[in-house]
């Protein structure tokens, strides 16, 4: 097997309201941050796992945040692979 460790992005999809970025944009221009034009937020997970090779790491993570992580009726997710390494 070899170890994987991935870094999954998971945003709201444009035209989804976001109040929280909004608070978070409002916070920061009454912070004195003129220049902030909007803020998004989301949520980042590093994953470790383990699997046979790099296609079944990404069809594990797919299937991960299609059926737990994401909620992909108003989310998006984005996979990155960080790392490989052959486990003895």
């Amino acid at each position: 097997m070899i170890q994987f460790d991935a870094r999954v992005v998971i945003a709201l999809k444009p035209g989804v309201l976001d109040p929280q970025g909004k608070a978070s944009a409002d916070a920061l221009g009454g912070l004195g941050f003129s220049g902030v034009q909007s803020v998004r937020q989301g949520k980042v997970m590093d994953i470790e796992l383990q699997a046979a090779d790099i296609h079944a790491a990404r069809s594990d993570l797919e299937a991960m945040c299609d059926r737990l992580l994401a909620n992909t009726v108003i989310e998006d997710f984005e996979i990155a692979m960080l790392s490989e390494r052959v486990e003895a």
